[in-house]
């Protein structure tokens, strides 16, 4: 299934917002957490350093998005989300995909991103699409584990980073 992947609009910004609240139920699902912090609004995201891209669902509006923060020389990626409705086709991965393809046309070498190690859609899909863990490495990776710290993310499991590699050289590794 093909389906188009652009830069979200200041238009989209509700949609982003309401795709993330929808995808989070998942979490509520499987951690069951007395509370779980709402989404940040789409236009929070939008005026991030970086971009926020959506896939288009079959009527033209956003099914999903990925945001991607950049500070400091560092290409973050901060948030995958697909609607349940779109989930389980393909659109995470393509959203993905795409966010590679922007963070190394925009000179990156390397993209992060912090999720649970033991969700099977958190690490294990990320490990499918060529993110190893790492071990935080700059400040910004720390700021990112302090403000997990503070949320309490870390009762619900093991947290970890995860990086992929963006130079050429890597798409032509033998052992993947």
């Amino acid at each position: 299934m093909h389906r188009r992947i652009r830069f979200a609009r200041p238009e989209d910004a509700p949609a982003v917002e309401q795709i993330e609240n929808q995808a989070d139920r998942l979490f509520d699902d499987r951690f069951r957490p007395e509370t779980w912090p709402p989404a940040p609004t789409g236009t929070e995201r939008l005026a991030e350093p970086g971009f926020l891209l959506v896939v288009e669902g079959d009527d033209g509006g956003p099914a999903g998005f990925v945001h991607v923060r950049e500070r400091d020389g560092v290409c973050h990626l901060e948030q995958l989300s697909v609607t349940p409705g779109h989930a389980r086709q393909g659109l995470g991965r393509a959203l993905v995909e795409a966010a590679k393809d922007e963070a190394r046309a925009r000179g990156h070498e390397a993209i992060t991103l912090r999720t649970y190690a033991d969700v099977p859609w958190n690490a294990p899909f990320y490990a499918t699409a060529g993110f190893v863990e790492q071990a935080p490495s700059s400040p910004f990776d720390d700021g990112l584990v302090a403000t997990e710290a503070r949320l309490g993310l870390d009762r619900y499991g093991r947290r970890v980073q995860m990086v992929a590699s963006l130079t050429e050289a890597d798409g032509l590794d033998p052992h993947r």
